[in-house]
């Protein structure tokens, strides 16, 4: 059986996923840190595309394969709905929306793992 890159392209998510938890777990550690900048993860889709994914060639008459750049989740400052007197920029609604925005990637990433892992059973069973 020949490679299926769509457990690397979930585990990879996955990872986008816990990398943006973490850095939405620190913003709300440090809500009261004076001069606190909040960060936050890139969106996934920039990162999907600076890596370049492509589909494996099954057949002659299919485009060639490119190489894939390394991906990487780069935490940034975050774009703060408030600033307090105290220069923190850590809005803990904001927060939250984040948190359940990065709750719902993981859902959907179990999701895909899921399904697809259903449809390899199948199809190795009829085999």
């Amino acid at each position: 059986m020949d490679k299926i890159f769509l457990f690397d392209l979930t585990a990879r998510h996955a990872e986008w996923a816990s990398v943006r938890q973490a850095t939405i777990a620190a913003n709300i550690a440090n809500a009261n840190t004076p001069a606190y900048r909040a960060a936050d993860v890139e969106p996934f889709s920039m990162v999907l595309d600076r890596t370049h994914l492509t589909q494996a060639r099954t057949s002659v008459g299919h485009l060639s394969p490119a190489g894939a750049e390394a991906m990487r989740a780069e935490v940034k400052p975050a774009d703060s709905w408030e600033v307090s007197e105290s220069g923190n920029t850590v809005s803990l609604d904001q927060q939250m929306v984040k948190a359940a925005e990065t709750s719902g990637a993981f859902t959907l990433n179990t999701s895909v793992v899921r399904a697809f892992h259903r449809m390899v059973l199948a199809s190795v069973r009829n085999a």
